[in-house]
């Protein structure tokens, strides 16, 4: 596919999405148009906004506990519209039974732990992305 491509990142705390800028910019920048939400609701206009515009979204980063929508309702819902795109959830506080949710009804490729290791997160991110 041509165009632009996209990763983007939803939490509710700026505090994280600011880590996240910081570390994805460091592995990211010159090759994926990053973007952030604060909210699953955002999040979803983001990506059917650029979706319009022709910039693919390879992968969203998720944060589970946020207000409104719950980060694996999101991940679903973004499943069911948008199937290609790579989902991983990133979370403090992640109920097992929506992480197995997710895992089955939106192809959760991992859920990651906050703190997060930033290798960790880099590789991950890197994997999703082949």
């Amino acid at each position: 596919m041509s165009g632009k491509k996209a990763i983007l990142c939803v939490d509710d705390e700026k505090m994280v999405l600011n880590s996240l800028k910081d570390q994805l910019k460091k592995h990211f920048q010159n090759t994926y148009q990053l973007e952030f939400a604060e909210s699953a609701e955002e999040a979803m206009e983001l990506i059917e906004e650029m979706s319009d515009g022709g910039i693919n979204v390879l992968l969203i980063l998720s944060d589970w506990l946020m207000p409104g929508t719950k980060g694996d309702e999101f991940l679903i819902n973004v499943h069911e519209k948008f199937p290609g795109i790579v989902k991983i959830l990133l979370t403090g506080q992640a109920e097992d039974n929506a992480i197995s949710r997710v895992k089955v009804d939106a192809n959760l490729l991992a859920c990651l732990s906050k703190p997060w290791d930033e290798k960790d997160l880099i590789d991950t991110i890197k994997a999703g992305l082949k």
